[in-house]
């Protein structure tokens, strides 16, 4: 016979035993009426909830006010309660897990070949300027010939990020003395015809998300300025083992929002007079600026894509899940990205390939095959547009010139179209686990001491989520299925899509189902500031996705331009 469920009351009267220490408030039943008496202090009155549904959206009755007064003090202890269990730390993942990958979808899970790379590279530069700018494709060859050490070229680096930095502002950790010896390493193992791949010398930045023992880790945010990690990151430790050489940890918007930090705003190279966009915000001004070989970012809503458009970069935002975020500060555990931010689409393509793979430390972590070849052609690859999304009140002609240079190209480009719901729905999934994320710091206040308190600023974000209905999160959540399975459908027809960066929601909307998404650079505005176009793929269809990229970036020809600082 099954034990009879307990009343609520009877939960409540029982938690304490299990560390809760609930209160229970008297109830009033409906048939023994009671004189009202005047509220305590903080007491939660008919009056509460009429200003409560304001922050909620729904309206009640007097009546059902004068119920729930009497009922959802019950409630508030509940919540408390889970307090008693003290702040979560911000690496703790919820039970529920996100999947982009819907019911009855098929992925061909044959074992990824190896990646191949274009073929040659040329002679090597005489200039330190043309060595700094070149692509990873042609550094990582003249280190393999031994044309170039990875001594010699994290010592030019070291000395670029020195000399600009004052003016980008787009380092918060120098790792200098680490960097030096991990080049001497790489120098001596190559030597020893112990070559590790592509990215074995090539020095880099990663977002200073991302954690490096002993180094510090300081999330762009006041709180954390001295934080020291005991432990590398998934994503440091699979560049540390392919021989890539950490030079900085780079700035990033506060809580991984923005382009302003602790210390400065990190600015564009191109016209240091702007920000450089975020959050990954350093990553992308010193891999424009000739300053790494590459970079590290991470995106949640925007954050590789807006500065890769800032500040002219590729910047390569794999499927969710690809990537382990596993000693990565967490901000949103059902949207997190972490991907690469280049000089060229192959540089983005090869640096994916190292840092991806399934990780047991990160429940996200999907096992899927990486394929990528840069000898593919184009044959009978579909990319999906839309005329109107050229067009708009201010049609750009960069996305003109892009558009119809992509119909150059030789593909078949279908014409599609999306639904006209309105996907910034989506967000309050967006808020309530960023603010679940950094509890702590609203209920300690120290989001007063984070740089940035603008209305639009974390701290105020944070608490306004704090009046999201548990009904709209999961409302939310059920339409996001919803775009998933529209997405899904439009990827039945096309292997791309193809748009301005912010056009039709695309950013949003594919943050949210998970679909990978390559920003690179199409020209440049009036102001001689970049202005990117971005490709959206199939799930796990990266490989794709920089086969049309490399064909688009070699047709459009202005990848090479250099910012003059």
């Amino acid at each position: 016979m099954p034990t009879p469920t307990p009343s609520r009351r009877t939960f409540l009267a029982t938690s304490a035993a299990l560390g809760a220490s609930v209160a229970i408030p008297s109830r009033v039943r409906a048939d023994q009426p009671k004189a009202p008496e005047p509220p305590a202090s903080g007491a939660i009155t008919p009056d509460t909830i009429a200003q409560a549904e304001k922050l909620a959206g729904i309206d009640l009755t007097a009546k059902e006010r004068e119920q729930l007064s009497r009922t959802i003090p019950e409630q508030v202890q509940l919540l408390r309660a889970r307090q008693k269990v003290g702040f979560l730390p911000n690496d703790l993942a919820p039970a529920s897990t996100f999947d982009p990958r819907l019911p009855g979808m098929s992925f061909d899970t044959t074992p990824a070949k190896p990646i191949v790379r274009s073929n040659s590279a040329p002679p090597l530069p005489a200039g330190d300027d043309d060595i700094a700018f070149a692509p990873l494709t042609h550094l990582s060859r003249w280190i393999e010939s031994r044309q170039l050490t990875s001594t010699r070229l994290t010592d030019l680096y070291l000395t670029r990020l020195k000399r600009t930095d004052s003016v980008l502002r787009a380092i918060i950790t120098l790792t200098e003395d680490h960097a030096r010896q991990r080049a001497k390493q790489a120098d001596a193992e190559i030597a020893a015809n112990h070559y590790r791949g592509p990215l074995h010398g090539i020095p880099y930045g990663a977002k200073d998300l991302l954690d490096t023992a002993g180094i510090t880790t300081t999330w762009g945010a006041e709180p954390w300025k001295n934080r020291v990690p005991t432990t590398d990151a998934t994503v440091i430790r699979k560049l540390n083992d392919a021989g890539a050489v950490l030079v900085a940890k780079t700035s990033l918007g506060a809580l991984a929002y923005g382009d302003i930090w602790f210390d400065a705003r990190t600015n564009n190279p191109w016209n240091p007079k702007q920000g450089s966009s975020g959050s990954s915000a350093g990553s992308a001004a010193t891999t424009a600026a000739g300053c790494v070989g590459f970079s590290i970012g991470t995106e949640t809503y925007g954050s590789i894509m807006s500065p890769s458009m800032v500040c002219g970069t590729t910047g390569l935002r794999p499927t969710f899940g690809r990537v382990s975020r596993a000693g990565a500060m967490a901000l949103c555990w059902s949207l997190d990205k972490v991907g690469p931010i280049c000089r060229s689409v192959e540089d983005a393509a090869i640096v994916l390939g190292v840092i991806q793979g399934h990780d047991n430390a990160d429940p996200s972590s999907i096992a899927m095959p990486y394929s990528f070849d840069a000898t593919r052609t184009l044959k009978n690859i579909k990319v999906g547009y839309n005329p109107r999304w050229f067009q708009g009140q201010r049609p750009s002609p960069v996305d003109a010139h892009a558009l119809d240079v992509m119909k150059s190209l030789g593909v078949e480009l279908v014409e599609i179209d999306l639904p006209d719901w309105p996907y910034p729905c989506l967000l309050p999934i967006l808020q309530t686990e960023a603010a679940a994320a950094f509890e702590e710091l609203t209920r300690t206040n120290a989001d007063d001491t984070l740089k940035w308190q603008a209305d639009a600023a974390w701290p105020n974000t944070f608490r306004q989520s704090w009046f999201i209905p548990a009904i709209e999160f999961v409302q939310a959540d059920r339409f996001r299925r919803r775009v998933m399975s529209m997405m899904a459908e439009r990827f039945t027809k096309v292997d791309t899509i193809f748009a301005p960066s912010q056009a039709a929601s695309l950013c949003l909307i594919t943050n949210f189902t998970g679909h990978p998404q390559l920003t690179l650079r199409a020209g440049f505005r009036d102001d001689n500031t970049p202005r990117g176009v971005t490709l959206w793929g199939r799930l796990f269809d990266e490989g794709t996705l920089c086969t049309l990229g490399m064909a688009l970036e070699k047709a459009l020809d202005v990848w090479h331009k250099r910012p003059s600082l």
